[in-house]
């Protein structure tokens, strides 16, 4: 973060402004300068430059002057998550090895191996920093160029696997944002706000880095509060700022008509399933605009419409690549398809990362031979040069042999004007294999209910399966692709991002699904041909007070202390 840090340090030279404003109240940019001066000295006790840096993202001022003395010391920073798991950490370890750890103590006490005492980095003594974080640096030569450029590393949560970390240069980074900042008519000074947590790689890019650049205002919150957030975006003159689906939903309700967010130029999102209709109703709530974007960590945001765009571009589709990415659509064989026909998606571009790092350096991405990455989603692009994601490679359900495309079947039911949020997921079933069941968040009950309420499954309004049927009637969906079973609940599983858990959300229905069979007579098709449409008639609704919650510590409000991100860390229409 050489050139970042060094541009935004002779803006403070110029005149002081304010940089940050969190939870801690407000913090001016050469106090930040002056902080991160102090961790730079704790970073390098022997006073070798330099050196890779895994830091515990918070949102708070401390991520801003961690990334600031990186940046003075030329060394490379990783982030890792405070919840972070004792084993995740240990492959963070294994994968990065770091020069040096910068974490709360108590982090620090949980992620030690099991009854060992063995620190992160054995022989480093701890020092203070960053009002009591601690600082353990080891000694000896520390060589960045192991990363090949690379300046930023952003773990994945794991959600297939071992979590990764995405190696991005600091020219990737400044890319994406100076892109964004063109995309959204952002200027110098402009206040832009961070409420998906620091430690995912597409958040830390667009918060911490974009703020950098602008030389503005980085409006924080420790933890997500839909009402926290509108207040202070309203409060500090926000211009803009990047979220998930389910986070511009609940503003959305939260706001209830009031515009509160009329000085908002546009606000980003991406990272799960999105319905036109229901961000329309958000941002016409809000007073500003949405804009539908697709992107990850391993290529950062690499497409978005603009906020003068008309609704269908904006809602209803994910926008144009940027200036110098190119996507295309390819079908099996790796053929490029045209417009109109859904392919399975592919990138490549400034923001393309370097590669994963694993055993200290950077490991080779898998790249197509003319250098494009396979994202793992459908794409169709459109004659305008807009893109569309139809959904992920993975997500369908197979019902008796026929594969039923997840994401066609949540758009088709979350158009129903009362949904405000839904998930598809498998039920098992014992002759079919696998039946479709949908979990719905009705609108009245996401806009009624309190934050102390928004606690899972099983709420009390809920939109019933015949309702839903009839709705998807009316659409035109095929009746072979209906949902077979309807299950209310008052907040979708997410992600520690605030991202749709598909997960999650296939164990909470199949537990709803196992707790309706225990309560009825099982169902029975003997006689029936898998390939025929589900029979809804046999299929009643769950009763609201037999389905606990889930638990929000995981899945309900994202918590900025725990959120880690997802492979591929897509903030775009598909989950991850």
């Amino acid at each position: 973060m050489r050139q970042t840090v060094r541009d935004f340090y002779e803006r403070a030279e110029r005149a002081d402004f304010t940089a940050v404003l969190d939870d801690h109240g407000r913090h001016t940019a050469r106090e930040l300068l002056d902080r991160a001066a102090e961790l730079a000295e704790a970073m390098t006790p022997d006073g070798t430059p330099g050196g890779t840096v895994l830091l515990q993202a918070d949102n708070s001022w401390r991520t801003v002057a961690a990334t600031l003395a990186a940046g003075m010391t030329g060394g490379v920073l990783a982030l890792v998550n405070r919840h972070t798991t004792r084993v995740e950490f240990a492959a963070a370890l294994e994968d990065i090895r770091p020069d040096a750890v910068i974490a709360e103590p108590s982090a620090l006490d949980e992620w030690q191996a099991p009854g060992s005492g063995t620190p992160p980095l054995p022989g480093a003594r701890p020092a203070e920093a960053l009002d009591g974080w601690t600082v353990l640096a080891g000694r000896g030569p520390r060589d960045v160029s192991r990363w090949s450029g690379g300046t930023l590393i952003g773990l994945t949560s794991g959600s297939t696997g071992r979590p990764k970390g995405v190696v991005q240069s600091e020219s990737a980074l400044r890319y994406a944002c100076t892109c964004t900042i063109d995309v959204n008519g952002l200027r110098d000074g402009d206040a832009v706000a961070a409420v998906v947590p620091l430690s995912s790689t597409a958040a830390y890019c667009f918060g911490v880095c974009l703020s950098l650049m602008l030389g503005g205002p980085l409006v924080l919150s420790g933890r997500w509060d839909r009402e926290q957030a509108l207040a202070r975006m309203a409060a500090h003159d926000v211009r803009w700022t990047m979220c998930v689906p389910t986070m511009a939903l609940q503003m959305g309700s939260a706001a209830a008509g009031s515009r509160v967010l009329d000085g908002v130029r546009s606000i980003t999102v991406g990272g799960g399933p999105m319905d036109r209709g229901a961000l329309a109703r958000a941002e016409r709530s809000l007073g500003t605009r949405i804009l539908r974007v697709f992107g990850m960590s391993e290529c950062l945001g690499h497409t978005s419409p603009r906020p003068d765009d008309p609704e269908e571009i904006r809602l209803g589709r994910d926008g144009r690549p940027f200036p110098g990415t190119e996507l295309r659509a390819v079908d099996a064989e790796g053929t490029a398809l045209g417009p109109g026909r859904t392919g399975r998606a592919q990138v490549r571009g400034p923001s393309l990362f370097l590669g994963y790092a694993h055993d200290g350096k950077v490991e080779s991405p898998a790249l197509t031979p003319d250098g494009f990455f396979p994202t793992g989603d459908l794409l169709m692009t459109g004659d305008d040069g807009t893109v569309t994601v139809m959904g992920r490679e993975k997500d369908v359900i197979i019902r008796g042999g026929r594969n039923l495309d997840v994401t066609e079947i949540e758009r088709a039911v979350a158009s129903h004007p009362g949904v405000a949020r839904v998930c598809v997921a498998p039920v098992p079933d014992p002759l079919l294999g696998e039946r479709a069941a949908v979990l719905v968040v009705a609108e009245v009950e996401a806009g009624a209910r309190g934050e102390e309420a928004g606690a899972g499954a099983g709420g009390g309004i809920g939109i019933g399966l015949d309702e839903i049927t009839e709705h998807l009637a009316r659409t035109g969906l095929a009746k072979a692709k209906w949902p077979e079973f309807a299950f209310p609940v008052s907040e979708l599983p997410q992600t520690t991002v605030g991202k749709l858990d598909r997960s999650a959300a296939r164990r909470l229905a199949h537990e709803l699904h196992a707790r309706l069979a225990a309560h009825q007579e099982p169902h029975r098709l003997t006689d029936r041909d898998p390939q025929q449409q589900p029979d809804h008639e046999q299929h009643g609704q769950p009763d609201h007070d037999r389905h606990g919650q889930p638990d929000h510590d995981r899945h309900g409000q994202p918590d900025h202390e725990q959120h880690g991100q997802p492979d591929h860390e897509q903030h775009r229409q598909g989950d991850a």
